[in-house]
């Protein structure tokens, strides 16, 4: 009994090692990249303090308005796709005979990376690629916008379609037989029973998969730069490939860390609404 004093005493250092290493790891950089979006700074000089000069050059560069175009191209296209195409094949493979085979071809290309999973469609989709062959025509995929943005959300979509699936498949798994089987007494079947019962149930895990997709498409950076580098051009760009860009590429640490904290604003934004909006 005397043992629990001195445990609420010493409870901030048990969390301590935890709360450190956050705030090394996550807290720190932040700040020091929001520091750098205030400065002009090229890795070698010391940084200049220059205030919101590049935040006023970042808003009027014509390629943040293709860039955020793209990104929300990317947003919507991972709502209706992996997301919805996910759910789609959930319901349709479970509580079926064999339902678990089925899922399994859809879970396998989760393996690869994004960066793989460029580097294993570019070659497909090029414009002497075996898709052209195959299909007797003469087109190229990832030479012209919007379709090459379109090709690689299909192409992400290959990859995130079978965990969207798997979790999916949870969230069926974890509702309750009462009121199923109660609705089905009452007569409902099919769409009926999906739309007003299981759907319903289904609720919180879906906010879940949404919001994960949400912050995934806002930072898609690898397959976009492995498939295209934000090309021809900067027509496939996305925020996040413009801030690697401004920043490693073009050595602008000043002006990449504006883009950075933009999008690290545009992310945490649009997560809050969508929280928000989801404990309504």
């Amino acid at each position: 009994m005397r043992s629990a004093p001195i445990l609420g005493r010493f409870r901030y250092g048990y969390v301590a090692p935890a709360v450190l290493l956050v705030a090394g790891l996550l807290y720190a950089p932040f700040l020091w990249t929001a520091y750098l979006s205030l400065t002009s700074y090229d890795g070698l000089a010391d940084p200049e303090f220059t205030g919101l000069r590049n935040f006023t050059r970042l808003f009027e560069d014509p390629a943040l308005l293709s860039s955020t175009r793209n990104t929300l191209m990317w947003v919507a296209g991972t709502m209706v796709l992996p997301v919805g195409l996910g759910l789609l094949v959930a319901v349709l493979s479970y509580d079926i005979k064999g339902g678990a085979w089925f899922r399994v071809p859809f879970m396998l290309p989760y393996a690869l990376s994004g960066a793989g999973l460029g580097m294993v469609w570019s070659p497909i989709l090029s414009h002497d690629g075996i898709a052209n062959l195959l299909l007797g025509t003469d087109t190229a995929y990832m030479q012209v916008a919007p379709y090459n943005t379109v090709a690689m959300l299909l192409v992400w979509t290959w990859q995130q379609l079978g965990v969207n699936t798997l979790l999916f498949v949870v969230g069926l798994q974890s509702i309750p037989k009462a009121p199923i089987e109660a609705a089905r007494l009452d007569g409902a079947s099919g769409w009926s029973l999906f739309r007003h019962v299981i759907w319903p149930l289904m609720r919180p895990l879906t906010a879940v998969v949404v919001g994960l997709a949400l912050v995934a498409s806002l930072k898609t950076f690898d397959i976009v730069w492995v498939m295209t580098q934000g090309g021809p051009g900067r027509n496939s760009e996305t925020l996040a490939v413009m801030m690697y860009r401004e920043t490693f590429v073009a050595t602008k640490y000043g002006y990449g860390s504006a883009t950075a904290v933009l999008l690290t604003v545009v992310a945490g934004l649009a997560s809050w609404l969508y929280l928000r909006r989801q404990v309504r």
